[in-house]
């Protein structure tokens, strides 16, 4: 028997991308009655023009690529590619996931679920009128109050713009405005390396149809990630075409009826102009406070950013936030983890300390690098002496079956007799799945030895983690010493270089 809305709900979320729809189900978990807000799209950037929308695409573009190849004993002719059919395809892996998750929610509302709980699905815009209401704010003009016990912000971010620079989603766009494209443009400016940049630099390049210009004010890409790591995306992106241009500035975009100039300034004085198609902004994503009434709730507005909160991801009393408006990496997995985490806190639930020590992430470049604790660099800035192993896919059996060898596994370990893994990168094929296979290992604080135990099946590409461990105990099959290029032992600690310490560019 269907049961009626409550005046006064457990919970009211407000946004429903990665964190909000997570918290909302664990939330159901408990019996709780959960009112959703969401003005936008359900699963946030995260569903409908981030993680899956741009992987979608990424794995189109990779499977185009890998048809294109010459080297496999066959060859395909007549190759095309559609713009507006990829962005079909896009569309609908995106809509899939919403109506997953729409169905979801209307199969446990109050009309439909008798059971403990239930989902109320609110469209709209939310906006607090105290720490136990919020006004919600539909597209047709009309409103309504909901009151609930506990609140959970997770309205997530927005791509950062670019002073007087404007975006028309047309021609110069952000990751918000990819698929208002009709077709692919003929030259591609993208302003940022870091992550997003590259990925899309990767996407447009495989597929052939675009000259990439990927420009940033950075020495290299991805700055944040060790040398080897970042030296091993651009060369890559430099044999898939794109053009990088390093250590400059963007001016100005200056669009013309039928091209754009962009304007950039270079570090050591002199300018140049590039010109375009399309220009593609992607310098990072913020946190827009406007509208969503925090002065209300004595939460300071003056200062744009994140929300900060708690180890219970609190931020005021009955406040909770979670996803990319906190302090954190923004993840789906962290945002996820933080919604879930937020609900168990309100309710009094047991729980484990969050911990965002090992938190794998996956950069889809080509190949894809994966990546899971302290780099190298991060270890040297933290005065930790370690030991680092470097395996190249060169001789890993299923790499070269795979004619996929480009590609490494790179193991951090202490420096000492537990050899305690610290942090792994790995790049090729399937290091989405292999990176799990050591952050596991990694959470529970254990060493080479303890990995060891484990026989690795054959012919894998795990087997190249296998190897890469077996080297920092002298005990691989394939020797450094015979392959100097592709199998590298070396170690660090503050007695051998004190200052060495590379300064990081601020975003």
């Amino acid at each position: 028997m269907a049961q009626k809305a409550p005046d006064i709900y457990d919970l009211c979320v407000i946004g429903c991308g990665p964190a909000g729809f997570a918290a909302a189900m664990r939330a159901l978990d408990f019996g709780k009655h959960v009112c959703i807000v969401e003005g936008a799209e359900l699963g946030g950037a995260g569903v409908m023009w981030g993680a899956l929308a741009s992987k979608t695409m990424w794995e189109i573009a990779k499977d185009y690529a890998i048809a294109n190849m010459q080297d496999r004993g066959y060859r395909a002719s007549g190759m095309s590619v559609d713009y507006c059919a990829v962005r079909r395809t896009i569309l609908q892996a995106a809509k899939e996931k919403q109506y997953q998750m729409l169905s979801q929610i209307e199969t446990y509302s109050p009309e439909r679920w008798d059971g403990p709980g239930s989902l109320t699905l609110k469209n709209g815009w939310g906006r607090f009128l105290s720490n136990n209401e919020v006004e919600v704010s539909a597209a047709d003009g009309t409103s309504e109050r909901v009151k609930a016990h506990f609140f959970l912000i997770a309205t997530g971010t927005r791509p950062r713009s670019f002073p007087n620079i404007l975006l028309d989603q047309q021609r110069v766009f952000n990751s918000d405005g990819i698929l208002n494209l009709q077709c692919f443009p003929g030259r591609l400016v993208i302003i940022g390396a870091g992550i997003i940049g590259c990925e899309y630099a990767t996407i447009f390049s495989n597929f052939g149809q675009t000259i990439v210009y990927l420009v940033d004010h950075a020495k290299r890409v991805i700055p944040y990630e060790d040398e080897d790591v970042s030296a091993f995306v651009q060369d890559n992106l430099v044999r898939s075409g794109v053009k990088v241009i390093h250590s400059a500035k963007l001016r100005n975009i200056r669009p013309n009826a039928d091209i754009l100039q962009v304007v950039l300034d270079f570090q050591d004085g002199h300018s140049e102009v590039i010109e375009a198609d399309a220009a593609f902004i992607s310098i990072g994503r913020t946190f827009d406070r406007t509208g969503l009434g925090l002065e209300n709730l004595g939460i300071d507005t003056s200062q744009a950013g994140i929300l900060v909160t708690d180890e219970n991801c609190r931020v005021k009393d009955n406040i909770y936030a979670a996803g990319d408006i906190t302090h954190h990496p923004a993840l789906v997995n962290i945002a996820e983890m933080e919604g879930r985490y937020a609900v168990k806190h309100m309710f009094g639930k047991k729980r484990w300390p969050l911990n965002y020590q090992n938190m794998s992430t996956v950069m889809f470049f080509y190949p894809a690098v994966a990546a899971v604790g302290l780099s190298e660099k991060a270890c040297r800035r933290q005065k930790i002496p370690h030991r680092v192993a470097y395996y190249s896919n060169a001789l890993c059996s299923r790499a070269i079956a795979m004619r996929s060898t480009h590609g490494f596994v790179k193991i951090i370990v202490s420096d000492d007799e537990q050899q305690r893994i610290l942090g792994m990168r790995a790049a090729g094929p399937q290091v989405s799945s292999t990176i799990m296979s050591i952050a596991h290992f990694m959470d529970q604080g254990k060493g080479v030895l303890d990995v060891l135990q484990s026989i690795y099946p054959h012919p894998t590409i795990t087997e190249a983690i296998e190897e890469c461990l077996r080297m920092l105990l002298g005990k691989s099959v394939f020797k450094p010493h015979a392959f100097p290029e592709h199998l590298q032992i070396r170690s660090w600690s503050p007695d051998i270089d004190p200052n060495d310490e590379e300064e990081l560019p601020v975003e």
